[in-house]
């Protein structure tokens, strides 16, 4: 279930470090938590879909690994991420 590209577009114009990048954390966190939130809404209308549902839990878990990588190596851009996507209060990284 990818994401039309024109709301890609957008998120990646929101979260961009530098003109052409579609790589950084930032960027990878933002477009994984697009389809995080489209998966979860067809989820609710599909309460069976077990393939779905696992796809959801990696999604989950690769921008958990970003977001720790993202803690460790600069602090001020994780917690600016964070709050910038609603994704939890901002805290120091353990």
């Amino acid at each position: 279930m990818p994401i039309d590209p024109e709301a890609k577009a957008q998120v990646i114009a929101q979260f961009h470090t530098h003109d052409g990048d579609t790589g950084s954390p930032e960027v990878q966190v933002a477009l994984l938590t697009t389809r995080i939130k489209q998966l979860t809404e067809h989820l609710r209308a599909h309460r069976k879909d077990v393939t779905s549902r696992r796809g959801l839990q990696q999604m989950v878990g690769q921008r958990r690994r970003l977001l720790r990588y993202l803690s460790r190596t600069d602090l001020n851009r994780y917690q600016q991420l964070v709050s910038q996507l609603g994704l939890r209060t901002a805290r120091a990284a353990r």
